[in-house]
């Protein structure tokens, strides 16, 4: 069984006892959360699709740790114009751990 969800914005598709990396959610370590923002549940070869989310359906996830991705280095230069410029960007993020999917 999988599920697609929405959160922070993005779109994840889920099974149960997967890992996900997901926009920081203001949850502590080991807490769990539900995800109710549901837009498409399947099962084998049976798929419900949500207008826009699936009504009922939840997933509930654990909380496994926060943390930052990597840095991502942005640099910008106009060449002959003696102009550069240096910057670099670390996300924050929070790691989830897929439990139950309840349609």
């Amino acid at each position: 069984m999988y599920a697609v969800i929405k959160t922070g914005g993005k779109q994840y598709r889920v099974a149960t006892g997967e890992k996900i990396k997901v926009e920081q959610i203001a949850a502590d370590v080991g807490q769990e959360i539900v995800l109710d923002q549901v837009l498409a549940v399947g099962t084998g070869g049976d798929l419900k699709i949500g207008t826009p989310l699936v009504s009922g359906a939840t997933v509930k996830a654990t909380v496994v740790a926060h943390g930052k991705h990597d840095k991502v280095r942005i640099f910008k230069m106009r060449r002959r114009k003696h102009y550069q410029k240096h910057q670099g960007h670390r996300q924050q993020f929070t790691e989830l751990q897929i439990g139950a999917i309840a349609s």
